[in-house]
């Protein structure tokens, strides 16, 4: 079966110019110009992963992005305004897991969603290898095998990007791994700059979930100018 793509974009050429390269690649695709209709679609339609613009006429697509995390955990690109780094950041922070700037290359948004997807289907359930499924650090607990996250008794809701992010960590528990070395292992692509602040986004927002401290790191410590560690406890 065809992996299915949500678009939500009231810009109706651009929202038509990726349908049709997706559907190049021989993915299904919904499309829709305003968040309600995409909405009262995805109360009864299984989705692989959408992409959202930020300016919708009826809402936010960083509404929309939060909407969709109360129910789902697949993949979410956002659709931002050139140069606009609040955007990006504010997108990733409520949610999203990768970002394109206007205006971008249709096959360079492809690469995207199929980085994406390679990542969702790596860290679902059904593809989790049968061996050495719980990771834990103290009172954290990573089951790869049921994709949940346990803090004491308390389940973590994660996004893929921060399950992915999590769980390369914990593999590597005892040893630094850089910025650049998490965001090739989930992305897979050529996309990383010294400038860019994804991995540091969700470092952020997993701390937050963690009720961890950049200052007084109980799971995730940051050395600097080198990367991030989880210590063995």
């Amino acid at each position: 079966m065809a992996d299915r793509i949500l678009i939500v974009d009231d810009e109706v050429e651009i929202a038509d110019l990726i349908e049709v390269y997706l559907r190049n690649e021989d993915y299904e695709v919904l499309k829709f110009y305003t968040a309600k209709e995409a909405l009262a679609c995805m109360k009864n339609t299984p989705v692989d992963l959408a992409i959202l613009d930020v300016m919708l006429p009826d809402m936010s697509g960083f509404t929309l992005c939060q909407k969709i995390r109360e129910t789902a955990v697949y993949p979410v690109i956002m659709l931002t305004a050139k140069d606009a780094e609040t955007d990006k950041i504010t997108g990733l922070t409520l949610g999203a897991d990768d970002y394109i700037t206007k205006p971008f290359q249709p096959l360079e948004l492809v690469a995207r969603v199929k980085s994406q997807l390679r990542r969702y289907k790596k860290y679902n359930p059904s593809q989790m290898p049968q061996t050495k499924h719980i990771l834990s650090c103290s009172d954290l607990i990573l089951d790869t095998k049921k994709h949940e996250c346990l803090l004491g008794d308390k389940p973590i809701s994660l996004t893929p990007t921060e399950f992915s992010v999590l769980q390369i960590l914990l593999e590597n528990k005892g040893h630094v791994v850089s910025g650049e070395e998490l965001f090739c292992k989930i992305w897979k692509d050529e996309y990383y700059t010294k400038a860019n602040n994804t991995i540091t986004v969700h470092i952020r927002r997993l701390r937050e979930k963690l009720n961890d401290t950049l200052e007084n790191p109980k799971y995730i410590r940051t050395i600097w100018g080198v990367g991030y560690r989880i210590d063995e406890k």
